[in-house]
């Protein structure tokens, strides 16, 4: 039998100790936990959006701990998991969490570090693009758009408009925000205000702070089209959570859209992340939701949607559910804009000058509405009305309830100054030239030049009549 010399046998003894003793460094003590209850306790007293619920939870934790229930855990990891479940077991608050974290150390940095830091959060906030992650048209001018996260507003605002004029064209929309964890109401009360053509009161949120209540109401701009009539779809998923789900809830209770896939996280109480110790902090939320219509939230239930479906199915569940949508939208739009072709060519084959234009003015008041026509389109028409159909007064009428629409185009005055001048009204013609030229250069327009052009020519003609 081979025999271990003394000194090895010394050596793995110093080993053993060494780790038995850096093992007893991490374990935690009773006074550790003790103290980690008492301060998460305060915490919750002092700011949980409910005091009676915070008071019962606290009550839960000590009576745990008399028992010895936290002895068994040995590090911060396993303790902040093990209070986790205990404080949503009595709240049934999926907000409130608690995490172990390494104790803050601030670094000596270089200048180098500190601008590779900067740089670091620069490419991360490009890659995040303020939670939009893909936009598509898919088949059947159906609108798709991948929602990862609701940014500030102050981050996502243009994002947000960008993405939306990009299914601004589109029969019906998808959003999908089976993997959106959540983030700034004001961000989901902007992208609601896209889908809406009148003001309504969306969500409030109630603070325990100042026993105030903020509400939250779609808002009077938007930085593009609205789309309150095209057919929206959302998927959800369990990973759908806080304001997601709140863009989930304000869309169903609106009636606005339908919703697509599984019942959401039920998550309802917004707030803050509070400092336990160097190694613990607890999310504690300090507010809660109040839907108008249901005066209730998602709080524990989650948003349940219309249509069920696994997650695996619920993308092609939707896509069908959106092209069906999208049909019957396309009908019923042409429907629309057929009528309004009519009614506007009746208002202009009936022509009668001095009388004429109001009803004219409304008519393409309303194409313009409808989006059926915008600046270029009404434009485009006086021009034909003036050079094709050679009917220069109903041309004029079209021009001149342009500049009423578009009251900051320059084109606008000057296509309106052309047909006054053709008519034969030279000093109404110079009036509409020069404020197209004022409007050109307050908006520096690239056509400033042939507007002065315009400008000069007008001014001549009156030198010379």
């Amino acid at each position: 039998m081979k025999t271990i010399p003394q000194f090895s046998i010394l050596f793995i003894a110093l080993l053993l100790n060494i780790s038995l003793s850096k093992a007893q460094d991490k374990s935690i003590s009773k006074e550790y936990k003790e103290n980690v209850i008492q301060k998460l306790s305060q915490l919750m007293n002092d700011y949980y959006v409910f005091p009676e619920v915070a008071k019962l939870t606290d009550e839960h934790l000590k009576a745990q701990m008399l028992d010895g229930y936290y002895d068994q855990f040995e590090n911060d990891e396993t303790l902040a998991a093990a209070l986790t479940k205990s404080v949503q077991a009595i709240n049934k608050d999926k907000h409130m969490r608690i995490r172990a974290s390494q104790p803050y150390m601030a670094p000596k940095k270089s200048r180098e570090k500190i601008i590779e830091e900067k740089i670091a959060r620069i490419d991360n906030s490009r890659k995040s693009n303020a939670g939009f992650k893909t936009v598509e048209t898919l088949e059947g001018n159906v609108g798709y758009l991948d929602l990862r996260g609701f940014a500030g507003l102050e981050t996502g605002k243009e994002v947000t408009d960008a993405y939306m004029k990009l299914m601004s064209r589109t029969d019906a929309i998808i959003i999908d925000i089976s993997k959106n964890g959540g983030g700034s109401p004001r961000m989901v009360q902007y992208l609601c205000s896209y889908f809406f053509d009148q003001k309504l009161h969306l969500n409030s949120l109630y603070w325990r702070e100042g026993n105030r209540t903020e509400e939250f109401w779609t808002l009077d701009e938007v930085g593009g089209l609205r789309m309150p009539d095209t057919p929206l779809f959302i998927i959800t998923s369990e990973r759908t959570f806080s304001a997601a789900e709140e863009f989930s809830y304000n869309m169903q209770t609106q009636k606005r859209a339908i919703l697509v896939g599984q019942t959401t996280g039920g998550g309802a109480n917004p707030g803050g992340t509070q400092r336990i110790n160097d190694n613990l902090s607890v999310f504690i939320p300090t507010g809660k939701a109040i839907n108008p219509i249901t005066k209730t939230n998602w709080e524990g239930v989650g948003v349940i949607p219309e249509e069920e479906t696994s997650i695996e199915d619920a993308y092609d569940k939707a896509l069908d559910l959106a092209q069906e949508a999208a049909e019957a939208y396309r009908v019923k739009r042409n429907e629309k804009y057929n009528q309004l072709f009519m009614d506007l060519n009746s208002k202009l084959d009936s022509y009668t000058v001095g009388k004429s234009d109001e009803a004219i003015l409304e008519s393409l008041r309303a194409c313009q509405e409808a989006n059926l026509f915008d600046e270029g389109d009404i434009n485009n028409l006086g021009y034909e009305y003036l050079m094709t159909y050679e009917k220069p007064k109903r041309a004029e009428s079209i021009f001149r309830a342009n500049t009423i629409l578009y009251q900051n185009s320059a084109n606008a005055y000057d296509s309106y100054g052309e047909s006054l001048m053709i008519n034969g009204d030279l000093e109404a013609s110079h009036k509409n030239y020069q404020r197209a030229v004022n409007i050109a250069v307050e908006n520096k327009d690239d056509n400033l030049e042939l507007f002065q052009k315009n400008l000069e020519a007008i001014k001549q003609k009156l030198k010379n009549d």
